[in-house]
């Protein structure tokens, strides 16, 4: 089981959205895919934002950069 939940993680993405504003994640695909994408640039050599366990895995470290905010996901139709 993930841990955080997915329910979790989607509270901690959204919860600087404006009530009645559209959310940045409303699915669990959302979040798979920020948390993988953020796992492979991990297993590229990208420095984690956490401190982190020696043996710990890249997607672990990307789920727990997410949870603690570290981690911000952009929704595809911002133009930044």
């Amino acid at each position: 089981m993930l841990h955080p939940s997915y329910t979790d993680l989607m509270k901690v993405v959204n919860q600087d959205v404006e009530e009645g504003s559209t959310k940045i994640v409303n699915s669990r695909y959302s979040i798979v895919m920020a948390t993988s994408k953020r796992a492979r640039q991990l297993i590229d050599g990208e420095l984690p934002l956490i401190s982190t366990k020696e043996d710990q895995k890249p997607l672990s470290t990307a789920v727990q950069e997410l949870n603690e905010g570290k981690l911000k996901i952009i929704a595809e139709n911002t133009e930044e």
